[in-house]
């Protein structure tokens, strides 16, 4: 009886140690090649059709949300803000903000962008929804501020301050976000350049699965 109690036992450890090592190696990997728009559309074709799906629902170019989330989170579907410490920066206390996933969303806002759009079901975790969102919020963008959609280096400015921010021009108060912004505005510049020469592509493997898929 003991021996068959410590084969069960040992059976319970293996699983226990097996399954997370198995779940992890099924999350979601980002893109070999994040500085290549093209290379991430072929790679993750889905992202693809999420990104043109937002394009058509919100009016927005697919190479500007598309340099902001590079930028927040490097394509890393699980990406978090860097913990908070306290006693003199020795001891871990949460994180900086509520800011998660695709998007790096806030919660506030990610509360506000289910309840305007009904997108009940959305996670932060998964791409078609975190390119929605950042399409929504760009479209936002352009209605409260006059934003233009095409316009990453505001568009990232709005994102990062909230559109009340961008409007008091906190921005202005801190000259490394103007930098992150010009660099987010150059990447979707590259990545603008980059789509064209394979859209086209893209968009024909899109129509072959949708009708043959």
């Amino acid at each position: 009886m003991l021996e068959k109690f410590k084969e069960v036992c040992k059976k319970l450890l293996i699983f226990v140690m097996v399954v997370p090592v198995a779940l992890t190696g099924c999350a979601t990997a980002p893109p070999k090649d994040i500085s290549n728009l093209c290379e991430i559309f072929y790679e993750k074709d889905d992202w693809y059709d999420a990104a043109a799906d937002a394009r058509d629902k919100w009016g927005v170019p697919i190479h500007v949300p598309m340099a902001m989330m590079y930028q927040e989170s490097s394509f890393r579907h699980d990406a978090l803000p860097p913990r908070d410490y306290i006693f003199f920066g020795l001891i871990p206390w949460g994180r900086v903000s509520s800011a998660y996933g695709y998007s790096q969303a806030k919660t506030p806002t990610w509360s506000d962008y289910v309840r305007e759009t009904g997108n009940s079901w959305a996670d932060r975790d998964e791409f078609e929804d975190a390119i929605d969102f950042m399409g929504w919020f760009i479209y936002k963008s352009n209605k409260v501020n006059g934003v233009s959609k095409w316009d990453a280096y505001s568009q990232y400015l709005n994102y990062h301050e909230g559109w009340g921010g961008y409007r008091r021009q906190s921005y202005n108060r801190k000259p490394w976000l103007k930098k992150v912004a010009g660099k987010v505005k150059a990447r979707s510049l590259r990545y603008a350049t980059q789509l064209k020469t394979c859209e086209d592509d893209l968009d024909d493997s899109w129509l072959w699965k949708l009708f043959f898929g």
